[in-house]
């Protein structure tokens, strides 16, 4: 199911899928502990994608989660991955939804007790509708947690010949699509405007080197990533296709050398619904 006027640059194919996967694993761990759930809480997770970190905050909140999403083919692996957990107890509900025009229940709107986002800010023309929606689905007091991307925190080193061009051309597709590649800087702002009381603002943050067993994972992701919108980059015309075949190879190139380096860091904000 699409969102109401988003353009989403990557596909939803089995090999995007894995990619996705990947990246979820890297992250997870930080996202849960900046999460820092105690138990207890229900939770309202948008643009759950796969469910792997919907799965985890079920396994630790214990309560109820519901993880809304476009993708039908997505949520079609979250929900295999959900019946093969046994520490969720059933507590999982994974549902296709436009979450620029969210649909809940009456006793669902303003029940949640968090709020959660990652990666859905930047593939949406109007966050703020998202944002200000989460904050209508929690309860007074409840969190609204927003983990998204600007996509200039990225560096390799040494830096692969190319790269820097394919990456503007990248950022430039996501402009083209109506979408903000700088969502993350804004994140504590569209908490404010959504009506929010804002709390926290941190990144999540990681790198790996050559030698290090996640940076094969690392490398692959660089790749699937502008692998994944190669129709939108080159539409930009900012980058030959021979050219953006050429970074890519370079990538590889770069994931074999023993002094190959990787550093990035996601966005983090989070807000209060206040009370009454």
């Amino acid at each position: 199911m699409r969102d109401r006027g988003s353009h989403y640059v990557h596909g939803t194919e089995p090999e995007e899928q894995r990619r996705l996967s990947k990246l979820n694993d890297l992250l997870n761990t930080g996202s849960m502990r900046e999460l820092g759930l105690r138990g207890g809480e229900t939770i309202l997770d948008l643009g759950c994608g796969l469910g792997q970190l919907t799965l985890l905050m079920a396994r630790a909140s214990r309560a109820r989660i519901l993880g809304i999403d476009r993708s039908e083919a997505q949520l079609a692996e979250a929900r295999r991955q959900a019946a093969g957990d046994g520490t969720t107890g059933g507590r999982v509900e994974f549902r296709a939804g436009d979450v620029l025009d969210l649909r809940l229940s009456d006793r669902e709107w303003g029940a949640f007790d968090v709020a959660h986002a990652r990666f859905l800010l930047e593939h949406v023309p109007d966050p703020l509708a998202v944002v200000r929606a989460m904050v209508r689905a929690v309860r007074p007091g409840g969190r609204v947690v927003l983990e998204d991307e600007d996509h200039e925190i990225l560096r390799l080193w040494p830096e692969p010949p190319g790269l820097r061009e394919a990456w503007q051309a990248y950022i430039e597709s996501y402009r083209r699509a109506g979408n903000d590649p700088h969502v993350g800087k804004r994140l504590v702002e569209l908490l404010h405007q959504a009506g929010a009381r804002t709390t926290r603002s941190t990144f999540i943050s990681f790198g790996a080197c050559s030698g290090d067993p996640l940076f094969p994972a690392v490398v692959d992701n660089i790749v699937g990533v502008l692998r994944g919108a190669r129709a939108s980059v080159l539409a930009t015309e900012m980058i030959r296709s021979d050219a953006f075949e050429a970074v890519l190879e370079a990538l590889r190139a770069w994931g074999a050398r023993p002094d190959a380096a990787f550093w990035y860091a996601m966005a983090w904000a989070e807000g209060v619904k206040p009370e009454r």
